[in-house]
């Protein structure tokens, strides 16, 4: 098969190993990281990148999460579209959705960290679990509400919109094993700096290729991936299997 990989550059690097090991001829596309920050833009670019495919691809590869809900809604072009059955790229990090729920589960109060978004950002930031605010984001938030609402109800504004640093207490690396090993360790020194700095525990993961290299090689297990026809669209099904297909609607 000829596929088409869209994917977050925080998986640039797990992406890339998996297409150059593929028995396919795999094509990649990256988008910017922190389009999950705005669902409704993340889809938008997403659905216009799918709309523009056809031959001589077999498929479109999605290596995303649900990511906030911004790849729900999105419709099959003129291929398939195949999408893991994740949450968010933590479970692709991880490379199992048991695995997933059983950190989340022991340990809530985790913020995640992987090399290709600590050595993708210029403002210092690291990268968050679902419901994360970038430090660059929270820095352009506080400049508009002070523009809109003046310093002392800015101030008051990003107190309750800096809350979530309060629910985290661990900071956990993953690992991919895909890089040299100055280059992850250098991240991992990042991680355990930014982890001192904010008073948390640290704890370092093994990552698993499994989930990208499945989806990336064409074995697209139903119990791990959807696959979507044309005429079909990603719908959130709130159970254990997170996503469905639905039929896309005349008036959509």
């Amino acid at each position: 098969m000829r596929l088409l990989a869209l994917t977050c550059e925080v998986l640039a690097r797990s992406v890339y190993l998996c297409a150059a090991r593929s028995p396919h001829v795999v094509d990649v596309r990256l988008n910017r990281r922190g389009l999950h920050d705005d669902p409704p833009n993340l889809r938008s670019i997403l659905q216009a990148e799918i709309d523009e495919i056809g031959a001589p691809y077999d498929a479109v590869v999605l290596a995303y999460g649900l990511c906030g809900g911004a790849t729900a809604g999105l419709r099959a072009g003129a291929i398939r579209l195949v999408v893991p059955r994740a949450h968010d790229c933590i479970t692709l990090f991880l490379g199992d959705r048991a695995r997933y729920q059983a950190e989340f589960t022991a340990n809530p109060g985790t913020y995640w960290y992987v090399q290709d978004y600590l050595e993708r950002t210029d403002d210092g930031s690291a990268f968050g679990g679902v419901g994360a605010v970038s430090d660059a984001s929270a820095r352009a938030t506080h400049a508009e509400y002070v523009a809109k609402y003046g310093e002392d109800n800015a101030a008051y504004l990003m107190e309750a919109l800096g809350g979530w640093r309060s629910h985290y207490n661990r900071a956990a690396f993953v690992e991919m094993g895909v890089a040299a090993p100055e280059a992850a360790a250098a991240a991992e020194a990042r991680a355990r700096d930014d982890a001192d700095r904010r008073g948390w525990q640290f704890a370092k993961l093994a990552g698993e290729l499994l989930l990208v290299r499945r989806l990336i090689d064409g074995a697209w297990d139903p119990a791990d991936f959807l696959v979507l026809q044309t005429g079909e669209r990603l719908a959130m099904s709130y159970d254990d299997g997170v996503i469905r297909a639905e039929p896309v609607s005349p008036a959509t």
